[in-house]
């Protein structure tokens, strides 16, 4: 876990909560043991909060879209039943759509949720947008 806590620390996210879900992380590393990517859920009942989504300039799509496919089976594996995902980058958005992400009003975001730090910050942020994929 300090691997993961050192990489994400160092793309200046928080590690709040890591060690209680670690469970439901995902890194991804290069041939040499080294970090490439990071992805993991927070779990919130039947639902999960995807976050700490981190990567290396060298995180091709491909790898990308490999890190989505696996977190996808690691939901499955713990019955999830959906994954939600927040983000205010704009640019970002089409490509979750394409990965089948839906856009979610926040008024209509399961009160799940919102037992979530992560997310009770995230709705103090400027243009946040929330995403849902059933699982």
């Amino acid at each position: 876990m300090t691997r993961l806590a050192a990489f994400l620390e160092k793309a200046n996210l928080s590690t709040d909560g890591i060690k209680e879900s670690i469970d439901y992380f995902l890194m991804m590393e290069s041939d040499f043991g080294d970090i490439k990517a990071t992805l993991g859920i927070e779990p919130l009942g039947k639902i999960g909060l995807l976050r700490s989504l981190v990567m290396t300039p060298d995180v091709s799509e491909k790898d990308l879209f490999i890190l989505f496919e696996q977190i996808l089976i690691l939901a499955r594996d713990r019955q999830l039943t959906a994954l939600y995902l927040a983000t205010n980058k704009k640019s970002s958005l089409e490509f979750f759509r394409l990965m089948g992400f839906v856009q979610e009003e926040t008024n209509g975001l399961p009160e799940a949720l919102y037992g979530s730090v992560h997310v009770k910050y995230i709705l103090t942020v400027d243009n946040s947008h929330f995403l849902k994929l059933s699982v």
